[in-house]
C-alpha cells in the first residue's frame, strides 16, 4: 500500500538527499523504485501472470545499485539508506560475475 501523500512529503527528500550523495561520491550505479504492477512468467510453459511476482511477506520497493570497495563497505553506504529510518531493511547482494 502506498504512504499518504503528507508522509511522501517528508521521505522523499530524504531519499533524493541520499540518492544525491551515493552520485557525488560515485557509488551510484543504477537505481529506481518499482512499479506495483508486472507480470511474472513462470515455468516451461512460459505462463504469464499478473504479479506479484513472488510470494513475500516483505515488499521489494525499488532498487538501488551501487559500487563499493567489499561488503563491510556496502554495509557502512546502507547506513544512510532513509527505509531505515521507518523500519525497513536493506538487502545487500553482490552482483554475480560470470565468465562468459
Amino acid at each position: 500500500m502506498a504512504a499518504p501523500p503528507e508522509t511522501m512529503e517528508k521521505i522523499m527528500p530524504k531519499w533524493m538527499s541520499w540518492m544525491k550523495e551515493l552520485q557525488d561520491n560515485g557509488y551510484l550505479k543504477a537505481g529506481r523504485p518499482l512499479e506495483r504492477s508486472g507480470k511474472l512468467v513462470t515455468g516451461k510453459s512460459r505462463t504469464v501472470t499478473d504479479g506479484p511476482h513472488v510470494e513475500s511477506k516483505d515488499l521489494i520497493g525499488g532498487f538501488v545499485i551501487i559500487e563499493a570497495n567489499d561488503m563491510n563497505h556496502a554495509i557502512e553506504i546502507s547506513h544512510g539508506c532513509p527505509a531505515l529510518d521507518n523500519d525497513g531493511c536493506v538487502e545487500i547482494r553482490p552482483v554475480m560475475k560470470l565468465d562468459m
